[in-house]
């Protein structure tokens, strides 16, 4: 098979992909230069959309709607943009082996492709219960939601078990959301995970008491301290119950599984240094090889706020290191530099009538402030977390973009605190004083 090369080549279409298309095309990139190599079939998209408006069941958001790079206010760039700005757009393509000596791409058809600078944009995929031996794991009706694929089927289960009943397993973001979104489809939802509390990674149980009070309010069932250790099927094959450890057994017609992800870096293992589970990189995101960068998930980078590294699983350091590592890309062939990425953790969900946004570091002590009754009206609260008496996290649930600003300035300026009561008391307007 005749082998394809280009200069460079992005390896994995997702969010990252989309951005650092666009930022090659600002930075001059040639016509037949570039070419993304992706699994799945579609242009370059923003992944959030498939657990909130995509499964919404009026007026839901669908492709070319949501293609990169609108979730950030950008231009909406279509498989005709690809073309127009001579950038291969090489879809439906599994690469199973990467050598990165002879800098060669083989996919799983045997295609051959050819480059001289690498950005792997490879992302995460789910872990699945099947990889874990789960009985019945593999009955139908058990969804994971990475793709807009998975989100497809996900939409007709949905309309062939209206008002049925859902499980969703795991109580992080994919929990929350899905959760939410299964409610409002109108079916009965039921969620499970092990954890005392929901989103354990960032939030505290002040936090989380919301949530889950606001989610039982609204008749979802929340089961903590347990797991899914089996599913019945009937005769078709399709899921009927899900087997909980605690010996409980829950009927349901769907079940979606949201545990975690764990970064694509099989293709490289022995090939570059990794570090926390992720590919080690430098501020501008060049690995241990030269001529090879890795940006979004799978990406270990030195985080300079905190002075250590870091490994960073979410949409907006998707799309700012994907814009970084080509700023670098190009400076490095011009004889110049740019500056250190210089990231501000940010993480932020959406769900019901709720919003919330969190900046920073999730360490030391915490305050909780504002009206967090998940029976008020208008809820609206906050947290803020100290650290050597210096406020270095802030989340906010209903803010104002200005709000939102404020605590994001905090977490990026970790002014002191002179102390927890005063914090707690001061509240939001703390931050907007900074």
């Amino acid at each position: 098979m005749a082998e394809k090369s280009f200069k460079y080549v992005i390896l994995g279409g997702g969010v990252a992909a989309g951005y650092a298309a666009r930022e090659f095309v600002n930075q001059g990139v040639k016509f037949g230069e570039l070419a993304i190599i992706s699994k799945e079939a579609v242009a370059p998209y923003e992944r959030p959309a498939l657990s909130k408006a995509y499964l919404f069941p009026e007026s839901p958001a669908r492709l070319p709607g949501f293609h990169t790079c609108v979730g950030s206010g950008g231009e909406r760039l279509l498989p005709e943009w690809y073309a127009e700005k001579g950038i291969s757009l090489i879809l439906g393509t599994e690469i199973v082996k990467a050598d990165i000596g002879s800098k060669t791409l083989i996919s799983a058809a045997g295609e051959i492709f050819k480059y001289h600078i690498l950005v792997i944009a490879t992302g995460s995929t789910v872990i699945r219960l099947t990889d874990f031996g789960v009985q019945g794991a593999d009955s139908k009706n058990i969804f994971y939601l990475r793709e807009v694929d998975d989100a497809d089927k996900l939409v007709e289960a949905i309309k062939a078990k209206k008002n049925g009943k859902a499980v969703i397993v795991g109580g992080g973001y994919i929990g929350l959301e899905l959760s939410a979104v299964m409610k409002i489809n109108n079916l009965d939802v039921s969620m499970v995970y092990p954890e005392p509390w929901c989103m354990p990674r960032l939030f505290t149980a002040g936090i989380a008491a919301f949530y889950e009070g606001y989610y039982a309010n609204k008749g979802i069932q929340i089961i903590k301290g347990t797991v899914a250790v089996g599913f019945n099927a009937d005769a078709d094959g399709e899921v009927k119950e899900v087997k909980l450890k605690d010996g409980r057994v829950l009927e349901a017609d769907i079940v979606v599984v949201g545990v975690g992800g764990r970064p694509l870096t099989v293709l490289f293992k022995g090939q570059v240094e990794e570090e926390k589970g992720g590919i080690k990189t430098d501020s501008f995101f060049r690995t241990s090889v030269p001529d090879v960068y890795a940006v979004g998930d799978v990406a270990t980078f030195p985080m300079k706020i905190y002075n250590e590294m870091r490994r960073v699983e979410h949409v907006d350091h998707s799309r700012k290191s994907a814009e970084h590592a080509v700023k670098a890309i190009f400076a490095s062939e011009a004889g110049k530099s740019v500056d250190d990425y210089d990231y501000l953790p940010y993480f932020y969900s959406r769900s019901f009538n709720l919003s919330w946004q969190f900046y920073g570091d999730n360490v030391g002590d915490t305050v909780l402030f504002g009206d967090n009754n998940p029976a008020s009206e208008n809820p609206k609260f906050g947290s803020y977390w100290i650290k050597d008496g210096k406020v270095v996290g802030a989340f906010l649930e209903s803010g104002t973009p200005e709000e939102n600003k404020a605590i994001a300035k905090v977490a990026r300026v970790q002014p002191q605190a002179e102390s927890l009561e005063q914090l707690a008391k001061e509240g939001l307007t703390f931050a907007c004083k900074i």
